[in-house]
C-alpha cells in the first residue's frame, strides 16, 4: 500500500509540473511540495465520492494555501472526478473553471475558495463545529502553508479548535521554509511550531512530509488519541519547496514563475528518475 502511494504522489507530481507549465507557468514551489499529503488524504484517507461530489457522507478537505490549487486539481483528477486534459485545457485561463486560486464556485470537489491566506483554518473550524452540534461523523481536513502561520487569524483560529475541541479536525503545514519573499526564518519566525501548537491543546506530529507511511501513520495517531480525549490535531509536515525538479528546490523565487522548454525536459527527466 505504501508503495502504490509514493507511486501515485509521483504521477500526481509530475502531472502537475506538466499543468503548470502548459499553462505558460505559475506556483512550482507550493504545489510540487504537497503532492504526498494530498495523495495520503485522497488515495487512502478521506471519505470521498468523485460520481457524487456533493454527497453529505463526504469528509471536507480546505486547501489554505490556494496557491496550491494545480496540485489539487491534478489530484481530483487522478481521483476521477474530471478528465486531466480538463485541467491542461483550463488552468488559468480566462473564464475556465481552473483559476491559479481555487474557486469552489467553478468546480465540484472543491470545498472552500481560498488565496488570501490565513482564512482556511477558520474556514475548516466552523465546518467542523457544524459536524459536532450535527453529530455527524464527518471529518474535516486543513493544509496550510508555513507562510501563513505569521496570520493572527490562523492563530485565532487555532485557539477557536481547541476551545471547542475539534476532535474531527486534522491540520498540515505544508512546512518548506520558504514564502514568497524569503526564508520563513527570516520574514517572521515561528519555530517550533509543533510547540506551539501543543501549548495551544492541540495534539502534534512532526514528520518527513515526503514520506506516505510517515504521514499514514501520523493521521492514524491522532485519530487514536481524538477518540480518547476530543483536540484538535495538526501533522508539522517538513518538505522541500519544489520538490523534485533540482533547480527549483528551496528557492523562494521559485514560489511562482516560468521555465523554458530545456528546464521542462529536465525537470521532466528528474521527476521520471525519481519514480
Amino acid at each position: 500500500m505504501q508503495q502504490d502511494l509514493a507511486r501515485i504522489a509521483g504521477e500526481l507530481r509530475k502531472k502537475t509540473f506538466q499543468a503548470i507549465t502548459t499553462a505558460g507557468g505559475g506556483h512550482y514551489g507550493g504545489s510540487l511540495s504537497i503532492s504526498e499529503m494530498l495523495t495520503v488524504l485522497y488515495f487512502r484517507e478521506m471519505k470521498i465520492f468523485p460520481e457524487e461530489p456533493k454527497s453529505p457522507e463526504r469528509d471536507r478537505f480546505i486547501l489554505s494555501k490556494g496557491h496550491g490549487g494545480p496540485a489539487l486539481y491534478t489530484t481530483l483528477a487522478m481521483k476521477g472526478f474530471f478528465p486531466f486534459q480538463d485541467v491542461l485545457d483550463g488552468l488559468d485561463k480566462p473564464l475556465s473553471n481552473f483559476p491559479k486560486h481555487i474557486d469552489r464556485l467553478k468546480l465540484e470537489g472543491i470545498e472552500a475558495s481560498t488565496g488570501p491566506l490565513g482564512q482556511g483554518l477558520s474556514i475548516g473550524c466552523g465546518m467542523a463545529i457544524t459536524f459536532l452540534q450535527q453529530q455527524k461523523p464527518n471529518r474535516v481536513y486543513v493544509l496550510a502553508g508555513d507562510g501563513e502561520c505569521d496570520s493572527g487569524q490562523l492563530w485565532e483560529a487555532v485557539m477557536t479548535a481547541a476551545k471547542y475541541r475539534l476532535g474531527n479536525l486534522i491540520m498540515f503545514i505544508d512546512r518548506n521554509n520558504m514564502q514568497i519573499d524569503g526564508a520563513c526564518g527570516e520574514i517572521m519566525p515561528t519555530d517550533p511550531l509543533d510547540e506551539k501548537f501543543a501549548s495551544f491543546g492541540w495534539i502534534t506530529r512532526k514528520v518527513d512530509g515526503h514520506d506516505v507511511e510517515q504521514l499514514g501513520s501520523a493521521i492514524a495517531e491522532i485519530k487514536k488519541q481524538q477518540k480518547k480525549d476530543p483536540a484538535p490535531g495538526v501533522i508539522v509536515a517538513c518538505t522541500v519547496k519544489g520538490r523534485g525538479i533540482s533547480f527549483m528546490e528551496n528557492l523562494p523565487e521559485w514560489h511562482s514563475g516560468n521555465i523554458t522548454p530545456e528546464q521542462y525536459e529536465q525537470g521532466m527527466k528528474e521527476l521520471e528518475a525519481a519514480g
